[in-house]
């Protein structure tokens, strides 16, 4: 990696095709997005047409999460929602952090690989269908951008995983100060006030009548945020109306009080490099083609990025679900935006202090503050757990007061130790740590107080998961096969995925069977469901399925004594279940099905195909069903593979379709190496993103070099 000069002069090339391809879009605001080389998340790397804190909750984006940037990575795809009410139906969590109107579009940046992705948004009023030049111009801006970005990553000079994002500017620099004289003369004959505010926020230009109604000098306020120079500004409803627009590029207004009594109107009207703002007394004419004004009122005083942090975390949360998934959240998402570097999610167990989670704390720090008792004197974390008080200290001074060792072990310069408490029950401590001296203003506090409130829910939820997660595991790790019997001249690999959303256990079973030295039997079924309940049924069949195996009766005899056992029980659960009787003696399979997938059969010669067994009903239906049979040839070098719905069901995907098309991807496969040929299944033909269902794959192969029948006789 360069030092920071040699990546900024590698990277022009890249920006300026980023910026250009923004611009010749029509779009408002753009963000490019790159794969982390190691970890499955997206980085920003660039964004143009806003300021850099507007993107603090999506700096890093899981590939796993439901927001457009990973789902067009994940599933190859222009993903587009052509109004803020689309958007708020496919992707609720993004539409309630960016609460404007707006179209957007992501897609992704694919050249010999996938890079990455391109977020693009634009101001309303626009069609809400994109047309298909749009949409070949987004394609072929993002195949060049691909080939930007790999020159760039062989140059080294692409930015490290901790590296901020940049931002592009829009166009040619403005000057802060020192207009034309004209522009001058024409702004200072105006009534009121005008002033001009950068895509940051920050005064550029301010005219007399506007220095006097803000009631101070243009010297003090260049170059700073309204909002921070004039603490009557420090609103977040005015704030909001800035980030409104800045998103949206429509004009809006507000009123706002200068104290004691004299209320002032704001019309600001932004475009691609900035803001310019009227500002005119409350009873004064507005200027022309105002927007509509949206009143303040009372609120509590807060950065307005902080409120939209806590209300993206809040929804972020809310999907959560085990322990880990919450600590990379609030890790991602709070240390940016309230500036901290360092975090520690601590909970009480048996009187001590564990540490289920940190960032920015190296291991050995970790270690010795791992385990500690509840009333130790290195931490406040065990004095804030009783008491359920947040405690602020603002710099080593303030902590070593009380607590003369922490500072030293801690290696930070300012913390806040935040209660994380369920209805009076304390379940942990979260702290943030800063490296600097951190003054912390009570609006931060309030603000504080009220995200460890959403971290406390999340938490207690997610250590309840992470627990039923854990005896779920331990159920199907006793109920599926540990290791399948080796068979001489058989070949077999089995696989089992389960649902990526629920209680992460399923029904799905698959086994093989050892029937004396010439003979084996192959199992495969779905149990209806996704819990402990499932499982359990599964188990049942597989322990019926079992003897009747080992009675030797024929398979359509085994699948009915099982279904005899299931109705009996009447588990209110349906099963679905295949099962084969290989006879190496006779180089046959016979096959019965009870509402099963057919198997697919691949021939010496590749040519695949579904075996045309006709099924019986599912099992735990009708206690006298019938489950008829098929014979068909099982010679050296023939290929059986069985598998369950999980792995071929999409929605509006007919499923004769899908059928088949995991057929031409088994007849393509390489069936040298039959767990990779599973692998090779998995990523062509499984499903992308989140599983809905859980997957079993079972995959047979006689030897070619065994010594059965030569051909089906």
């Amino acid at each position: 990696m360069t030092g920071t000069r040699g990546p900024a002069v590698g990277l022009g090339a890249l920006d300026a095709a980023f910026a250009e391809t923004v611009r010749r879009i029509g779009a408002s605001v753009g963000a490019l997005y790159l794969l982390a080389p190691r970890d499955p998340l997206l980085r920003l790397d660039a964004l143009y047409g806003a300021p850099a804190e507007f993107a603090v909750p999506w700096v890093r984006v899981p590939l796993a999460a439901a927001a457009p940037v990973a789902d067009a990575v994940r599933e190859d795809r222009l993903v587009w929602a052509g109004s803020h009410t689309q958007l708020a139906r496919t992707h609720p969590r993004t539409a309630l952090a960016l609460p404007y109107p707006m179209a957007l579009a992501a897609a992704p940046v694919t050249g010999a690989q996938c890079w990455g992705a391109l977020l693009l948004m634009w101001p309303t009023p626009r069609p809400p269908y994109m047309s298909a030049r749009e949409r070949g111009h987004i394609g072929s801006s993002c195949r060049r951008l691909a080939r930007l970005v790999e020159e760039a990553a062989g140059r080294g000079v692409l930015p490290g995983g901790d590296a901020p994002p940049r931002t592009v500017p829009a166009g040619p620099a403005h000057r802060a100060a020192g207009p034309d004289l004209a522009a001058a003369d024409f702004a200072e004959r105006l009534p009121g006030g005008s002033c001009a505010v950068d895509l940051a926020g920050r005064f550029t230009y301010l005219s007399a009548g506007a220095c006097e109604l803000l009631g101070a000098d243009a010297d003090r306020l260049l170059g700073t945020l309204p909002w921070e120079s004039l603490r009557w500004l420090d609103d977040p409803v005015h704030e909001d109306r800035y980030r409104a627009a800045v998103l949206g590029r429509r004009p809006v207004a507000f009123t706002a009080c200068r104290p004691p009594d004299r209320w002032l109107d704001f019309h600001l009207y932004p475009d691609a490099s900035g803001i310019s703002v009227r500002i005119v007394p409350s009873d004064a004419e507005p200027p022309p083609a105002a927007a509509p004004r949206r009143a303040a009122h009372p609120a509590t005083p807060a950065r307005a990025g902080q409120l939209y942090q806590l209300t993206h975390l809040a929804a972020a949360l809310a999907e959560a679900v085990g322990v880990q998934d919450v600590m990379d959240l609030v890790a991602d998402q709070v240390l940016p935006a309230f500036g901290a570097q360092g975090l520690i999610l601590s909970a009480a167990d048996a009187g001590r202090l564990l540490i289920t989670g940190s960032r920015g704390y190296a291991p050995e720090i970790v270690e010795r503050l791992d385990g500690l008792p509840v009333d130790s004197d290195l931490t406040p974390a065990g004095r804030t757990l009783a008491t359920g008080v947040p405690a602020f200290f603002a710099d080593p001074v303030q902590l070593r007061r009380s607590y003369p060792d922490a500072p030293l072990i801690s290696g930070k310069a300012a913390w806040a130790f935040l209660p994380l408490v369920i209805s009076g029950r304390p379940v942990g401590c979260c702290i943030l740590s800063y490296e600097r001296a951190h003054r912390f203003p009570a609006e931060e506090r309030a603000v504080l107080t009220a995200l460890a409130g959403l971290i406390a829910q999340a938490l207690d939820r997610a250590r309840l998961y992470d627990t039923k997660l854990d005896l779920a595991h331990s159920l199907q790790q006793a109920l599926l096969p540990r290791t399948l019997p080796e068979i001489a001249g058989l070949r077999v690999a089995a696989r089992y995925l389960p649902a990526t959303r629920g209680m992460d256990i399923g029904g799905d079973f698959y086994d093989l069977i050892r029937l004396g030295d010439g003979a084996a039997a192959a199992v495969i079924g779905d149990v209806q469901g996704h819990n402990a309940a499932a499982a359990a049924l599964m188990g049942q069949v597989r322990t019926a399925v079992h003897a009747g195996a080992a009675r030797g009766i024929p398979p359509g005899q085994v699948l009915a004594s099982t279904n005899r056992l299931l109705t009996d029980l009447a588990p209110d659960l349906f099963t679905s279940c295949l099962y084969a009787h290989l006879d190496f003696v006779r180089g046959r399979a016979t096959l019965a099905s009870a509402g099963h997938l057919p198997p697919l059969v691949r021939l010496p010669g590749g040519d695949t195909r579904p075996a045309g067994v006709s099924p019986g009903p599912l099992l735990g239906i009708d206690p006298d069903a019938v489950f008829p049979h098929r014979e068909i040839p099982f010679v050296p070098g023939l290929a059986l593979l069985f598998y369950t719905d999980g792995l071929i069901e999409m929605p509006g995907v007919d499923l004769d379709d899908s059928v088949a098309r995991l057929a031409r991807h088994f007849a393509q496969a390489d069936e040298g190496d039959l767990d990779l040929l599973i692998d090779d299944l998995l990523a062509k033909a499984g499903p992308t993103g989140r599983r809905t269902d859980d997957v079993a794959l079972l995959a047979l192969r006689r030897d070619p070099a065994d010594g059965g029948p030569a051909s089906p006789g």
